[in-house]
């Protein structure tokens, strides 16, 4: 079965090679499944290799399914799957491989919606961003009671010093053209040391590594859709916590911060999980953690910008050298990192106050 010029007009392919590998494997699958290939469309890309699709299925559950094109010179679809079984398996609401062509990297979804989380929290009211908050922090402890770590890759001290490693190269110089002098190099060293010490201090358990509102969707309530896992670690406790309340994309007053995060410690509390006795202990981690995912996304973002033509991530900057100069300026063993932000914030960070 072959589909139409019109859908091909609508869904460029990199190449003729892996647009005619796709139309093999989604032929045969189509009377199987009941697919409509004329309302293949695009559903949504994120900042990989990987791009989505959305076609209509008389044999799928709610309607339609979602199309992984994920290019396996670029993407391994094979830790998506793992980590969808043992989701699946854990009660989350993640996506199911209905099929799948590893070595080709096309995966058969189904389909969770097509309402972000990051859209419904930019339209809501601060009763219904609470009530989304809330289903969100229950997915996430859910996912790091119920999923198990031990066969997840670790984010140990190499994968934290190779991630942060990205700020320097991709941020300060290419984005900046910032060279660091010796005294720099060292006292971002040191930083790196900090981080990465405060990171491995923290009980290890099952890490999302993009648990924020771009990736879940709305569903029916309290069941909160969680998508991209494929990146999933064994790793600190604070390192979703800090991924969903400080987002990339949308921003929350400390106050609303802090009393989602005080949920999150109840939460975990009662599902076993081996939250500080001292919220403030938790808190603190949590500022240490997110101040390291913030460090190495503006690398990410300095790096779509600049390698992989995708300019409009770097708009985001500013909130990140937000987040990072508010944690470097209270807490005093991380505040040589102001001198190093300065020149790139544009911020007055000469004063503050410390913990």
């Amino acid at each position: 079965m072959k589909l139409s010029m019109t859908v091909h007009a609508l869904l460029p392919w990199p190449d003729a090679a892996r647009r005619g590998a796709f139309e093999r494997w989604i032929g045969p699958l189509a009377a199987r499944h009941r697919i409509e290939l004329d309302t293949l469309a695009p559903a949504s890309a994120d900042a990989s290799f990987r791009r989505y699709l959305r076609v209509q299925a008389g044999g799928a559950t709610n309607g339609s399914f979602v199309i992984m094109d994920a290019p396996p010179a670029r993407e391994d679809v094979r830790p998506f799957i793992k980590v969808a079984q043992l989701a699946e398996a854990a009660g989350l609401n993640t996506p199911r491989v209905v099929e799948a062509d590893v070595g080709q990297g096309f995966l058969l979804l189904s389909d969770l919606g097509r309402r972000p989380y990051l859209d419904a929290l930019r339209a809501a009211t601060p009763a219904e961003a609470d009530r989304l908050m809330r289903d969100a922090l229950q997915a996430l402890v859910r996912w790091q009671s119920a999923v198990p770590w031990v066969d997840l890759p670790r984010h140990d001290q190499a994968r934290i010093e190779d991630e942060l490693a990205l700020f320097p190269e991709w941020c300060v110089k290419r984005e900046f053209g910032i060279e660091w002098n010796a005294a720099q190099q060292a006292a971002w060293q040191r930083l790196v040391k900090l981080l990465a010490a405060s990171a491995l201090a923290e009980p290890v358990v099952a890490v999302h590594a993009d648990f924020m509102p771009r990736n879940l969707m709305v569903c029916e309530p309290g069941r909160p859709g969680v998508l991209d896992f494929q990146d999933a670690l064994a790793g600190a406790l604070s390192y979703d916590l800090a991924s969903l309340l400080r987002d990339a994309f949308i921003s929350w007053s400390e106050a609303q911060e802090i009393d989602w995060a005080v949920r999150y410690w109840e939460l975990a509390r009662r599902a076993g999980l081996a939250v500080p006795a001292d919220f403030a202990d938790l808190w603190r981690a949590h500022e240490w953690m997110g101040l390291q995912r913030h460090l190495r996304v503006m690398g990410v973002f300095c790096r779509l910008k600049h390698r992989d033509g995708k300019p409009h991530y770097a708009a985001d900057l500013p909130r990140f050298f937000d987040y990072a100069t508010r944690v470097a300026l209270r807490y005093a063993p991380l505040s040589p990192l102001l001198r190093l932000l300065e020149p790139m914030s544009g911020k007055m960070v000469g004063s503050g106050f410390t913990f």
